[in-house]
């Protein structure tokens, strides 16, 4: 009964091993489809910001223009009151109140295309952050299934022993109600053969008693002989197929820890490229600075 007991529990526990596994492996997808997203977003971002970066740079630099013809203008007009050609300065001045008028007209387009490229920037910063928080729902809803998980399988191990029991006792009642019965009808039938040859059979029956006994003995030895046999050959059996199913489950385990540690692996070449890549923008700039 106890090695019965401790079968149906490795079963149990083989089923919820397998449960879990399947699990692992549906999170797993999960969490790399998440990690591709997440990528695909940060490079985006990046690309938007280097973008950002040159039009703030090219703004930089159309300021610097506009500022170089606001001082050439105020020139041209200090030295209007002294000039000779009062015909010329009139077209001139109209020429380059006509390029600051551009060079303004430009220079409010790019800044309205920087604050909608700053827009897109915040964006897909918040979506970052909504993606990080559905992971970690993710994870403690993981958690909460698996505190579910070990409860129910308390529970079901509890109903099962109760209703083994049960079971047993029933079985055991009604084998002796029905052994009981046979035994009285025997008993009555042989009491009227017995009354009729008591005083004949008396040595005859001492004598079968005696060697039914012995048989009885001999038989009981040998089922005992072949249950244990039985019982041996069955527990090498569930110890080859348990062997077998753990070494499936540590199969699935490594390859589950193997698609993990290369999709690490990209991540962590990716963020190298970018770190080299930002390296050379920061270089870039602080020459353009310079």
């Amino acid at each position: 009964s106890t090695i019965q007991k401790q079968r149906q529990e490795l079963q149990l526990l083989i089923a919820e091993l397998k449960d879990r596994d399947k699990e692992l492996n549906d999170m797993v997808a999960v969490h790399q489809r998440q990690l591709l997203a997440w990528e695909d977003d940060r490079q985006k971002i990046l690309t938007l910001a280097e973008r950002c970066n040159l039009l703030k740079n090219e703004l930089n630099k159309r300021n610097e223009i506009v500022k170089s013809l606001t001082k050439r203008l105020k020139f041209l007009e200090s030295q209007q009151n002294d000039s000779k050609t009062i015909e010329n300065t009139p077209q001139k001045f109209k020429e380059l109140s006509q390029k600051v008028t551009d060079a303004t007209v430009h220079c409010q387009a790019l800044e309205e295309k920087n604050q909608s490229l700053h827009c897109l920037v915040l964006e897909l910063s918040a979506k970052t952050g909504q993606l990080q928080a559905r992971e970690q729902e993710l994870l403690t809803m993981l958690k909460l299934k698996d505190e579910a998980i070990l409860e129910t399988t308390d529970h079901i191990t509890e109903f099962t022993s109760k209703f083994k029991k049960l079971e047993s006792a029933l079985r055991a009642a009604k084998m002796e109600e029905f052994s009981l019965n046979k035994e009285k009808e025997d008993l009555k039938l042989r009491l009227k053969e017995l009354v009729l040859e008591t005083h004949k059979l008396k040595d005859d029956l001492c004598e079968k008693m005696k060697e039914n006994n012995k048989q009885q003995e001999e038989i009981i030895h040998l089922r005992e002989e072949n249950g244990c046999l039985r019982n041996e050959l069955a527990l090498i059996v569930e110890k080859a197929k348990r062997k077998d199913q753990l070494l499936q489950f540590a199969k699935s385990k490594q390859a589950r820890t193997d698609t993990e540690l290369s999709s690490l692996r990209q991540i962590y070449v990716k963020q190298q490229r970018d770190l080299h890549f930002l390296h050379v923008s920061l270089e870039s700039s602080q020459e353009l600075r310079q």
